[in-house]
């Protein structure tokens, strides 16, 4: 793991851990338990059989006090050369490429480089795919592999430090930093960024046209309403013709037409493919649409709980504010604040833990079609933590304060009956805050994007500097006392890289979805609510300069490295954009005619309904709803052309496979990689001579002394169980003490 002054360090003064990778593809991170030795050795031995047969080299290492480091890579040029060429042939057959690429490998390597994201996709791809596919099958805690705590690839700080610090002086990124991104870090992650920037570049006019409406026409002007829904309009159309531009300038539009399927998928039965004539497996669609209707009461059930919890924190807060007249207001008034920071934070994490369950039950074949689900039901849960307050304050405390305020006298009876004399508590008459929607929505989109941007990237940094001070206190006294073994010995030359691919073994794993879900949540305040304070956008325009660096920085220090997986879009989160920029238009309609012309004081009847209604049907836009609904309906259905297009494009893609590798040379019993045996058979003398050869060459670099310490699958194997039995002897006497 690099820290920020690493960051900012120069090449040569860099640690010498933090130069070079040693040629490693990707760490696989080994948990041995004190009580499961035997059976953690015997799935080690299959995790390090599975990978030599799949054709990886493989290097072990300790991972400290109760695990172990497995270092694999692709041993031959050969296997990689073919695994790229493969899966650009199934590209082209998709038609994600035009063409198909050329049989000459030499000259196409060539004409068309392997980026770093592309070898680091089907490295993992290799040790990830089930067996009948060409893989090793091996899938993190799950079944036999339920010790691989996780699969990951290191970082590349010499490109972090270049890359932060060129980030730290731009003010705009340019297609060349968003290209850099893409081949470090796969298209999933550089379609993020890309979404970022072209965000922020069109939040310049918003903010410029906010700024001066904000001076010229005020709070809730018609004007800025009408101009607000239109950028907002302008801002997805124009960034669903940007993914499409950016899909084809990196080569991957329609690359989510190939999916990778899930582990843990659980079929019921296989079939024949009508279409295709290939054997699927099948999980019954209808069985599936019942359980899909399970997100209608889990829907609700958020609705219920968390929205509870708002309402009643939203109740006690104006009884505290604008009622009571008591002692101790001065430190009540942070009671609702003191609740919701308790009970908020662990309801959302249950409610996400029973979406990701609800996810799971409904059993996709695909990884994409999981995570599109999961994103539904995300969007639920910050739709209601984020815009209830404001949806509260603006349609239920403005214009029904007068018949629901009597009701909050419950909080008065309640307390009552802690006071020492029984008395009533001292109230004053309600008046409604004219400047409570104000102050609620300068909060979210001002104060709150600051506490978000010190959750997000401060705290966890201080948080893992703290913990690992403190660990190593206690590693420190348990050596003195005897109850705990020094940290692992490693050789010289291996010190520092080992050190730092430990600290990355402790890293969470970086998750995309959290920033597209802080962006997405973001644009809604400015389309849903920016006509109460205008300059929302003046407020994330400021805002999203930072974000776009702290996220590099997140990546950089405070994540493992992400695997580079492709994407040709920002997935499910496009819909969630197209539904907030459609009820932007509603709600801001609704509050132009609330508060334009004059401050309602409470009472329903002083607001003229059918104006109010009609006022929302003509600014919804029906036109874009059915625009929606229609596209959304013909993407679903299948009809007999589309069912011969796909049995054509079937027939042709087996054909041309058939075709392509029948001519390659590739017998079925070649080995790409080193295999168990370690290829020749390694004696003294051939290590006299190797040695030999190296001094006269003038000796072996780091990353080939890493690579020659253990000479094939077999001399790992018997590396690793010693590991292990030291790992198991020094848990098993840390116990019986």
């Amino acid at each position: 793991m690099a820290d920020l002054k690493s960051l900012y360090t120069d090449d040569t003064n860099a640690a010498p851990g933090l130069k070079s990778n040693y040629e490693v593809d990707y760490v696989i991170h080994y948990n041995v338990p004190a009580t499961e030795k035997a059976e953690a050795e015997a799935a080690f031995i299959q995790l390090i059989k599975a990978l030599a047969d799949t054709g990886f080299a493989t290097e072990v290492r300790s991972g400290g006090k109760s695990s172990l480091l497995v270092f694999v890579k692709i041993a031959s040029n050969r296997l990689l050369n073919d695994q790229i060429y493969r899966s650009r042939v199934q590209d082209w057959l998709y038609g994600v490429r035009t063409a198909a690429p050329n049989q000459d490998l030499s000259k196409y390597f060539e004409d068309e480089p392997v980026s770093e994201a592309e070898r680091l996709r089907l490295a993992y791809l290799l040790i990830t795919n089930p067996k009948n596919e060409g893989g090793a099958g091996i899938t993190p805690k799950m079944g036999q592999w339920k010790h691989v705590a996780s699969i990951f690839p290191l970082h590349d700080h010499t490109f972090n430090r270049r890359w932060i610090k060129e980030w730290s002086t731009k003010y705009y990124l340019d297609d060349s930093d968003l290209n850099q991104i893409r081949d470090k870090f796969g298209e999933r992650v550089a379609f993020y960024f890309a979404f970022l920037q072209s965000y922020f570049a069109f939040l310049l006019f918003p903010a410029a046209f906010g700024f001066g409406a904000w001076l010229l026409l005020g709070q809730f002007s018609w004007f800025y309403a009408v101009v607000n829904s239109l950028w907002s309009v302008v801002f997805f159309e124009h960034w669903k013709m940007k993914e499409i531009d950016l899909a084809v300038r990196w080569g991957v539009r329609g690359v989510s037409k190939i999916q990778h399927p899930r582990p843990q998928f659980q079929f019921e039965r296989e079939a024949q493919d009508p279409v295709t004539g290939e054997i699927v497996k099948v999980y019954p669609p209808l069985k599936r649409f019942y359980r899909q209707l399970l997100q209608v009461p889990f829907a609700l059930a958020c609705l219920t709980i968390l929205g509870g919890l708002i309402v009643s924190c939203f109740a006690i807060e104006i009884f505290i504010t604008e009622i009571y007249t008591g002692p101790f207001k001065q430190y009540l008034t942070f009671l609702p604040t003191i609740l919701l920071t308790i009970f908020m934070p662990t309801l959302v994490t249950l409610l996400t833990q029973l979406a990701e369950q609800l996810t799971t039950l409904e059993n996709y074949e695909t990884h994409d079609a999981h995570q599109a689900s999961f994103v539904q039901k995300i969007f639920v849960l910050n739709f209601i933590t984020s815009y209830s307050p404001i949806f509260l304050t603006a349609f239920i405390y403005v214009p029904f304060g007068k018949i629901l305020v009597p009701y909050l006298d419950i909080f008065q009876l309640t307390a009552q009956k802690f006071t020492t004399e029984g008395k009533p508590l001292p109230t004053k008459s309600w008046v409604i805050n004219p400047d409570r929607l104000t102050k609620q929505v300068i909060y979210f989109t001002v104060t709150a994007q600051v506490v978000n941007f010190a959750t997000e990237v401060i705290v966890p940094y201080v948080k893992r500097r703290v913990f690992k001070a403190v660990k190593e206190v206690q590693t420190e006294i348990s050596v003195k006392n005897g109850t705990a073994t020094a940290s692992p010995i490693d050789v010289a030359e291996e010190a520092d890289f080992l050190t730092r691919v430990r600290n990355e073994a402790e890293l969470d794993e970086y998750d995309v979805t959290v920033d597209y879900r802080e962006m997405v949540i973001q644009l809604g305040y400015l389309s849903l609510f920016s006509v109460v304070w205008p300059l929302t956008a003046c407020s994330f325009l400021v805002n999203n300069w930072v974000e776009a660096r702290s996220d590099a920085m997140k990546i950089a220090i405070s994540s493992q490295r992400p695997i580079p997986w492709r994407a040709d879009s920002i997935g499910p989160w496009l819909n969630a954009l197209g539904f907030l920029s459609w009820l932007g238009s509603v709600t801001s309609a609704a509050l132009v005619f609330l508060f334009n012309q004059s401050k309602p004081d409470g009472s329903p009847w002083d607001i003229s309904a059918w104006a109010l209604l009609l006022s929302i049907f003509l600014a919804e836009h029906i036109y874009m709803a059915v625009q929606i609904a229609v596209r959304h309906v013909i993407a679903k259905l299948d009809s007999p052309g589309l069912q011969k297009e796909r049995a054509e494009r079937f027939a042709m893609r087996k054909q041309v496979l058939e075709q392509t590798f029948a001519n390659r040379d590739l017998s079925e019993n070649e080995t790409y990689g080193p295999g168990l045996s370690g290829g020749e058979k390694i004696t003294r003398e051939t290590l006299e001579e190797e040695a030999r050869g190296l001094s006269v060459k003038g000796g072996a670099s780091p990353e080939q002394l890493f690579w020659q310490r253990q000479r094939g699958a077999d001399e790992t194997i018997q590396i690793g169980r010693l590991l292990i039995s030291e790992v198991a002897a020094a848990n098993q006497t840390k116990k019986t003490r």
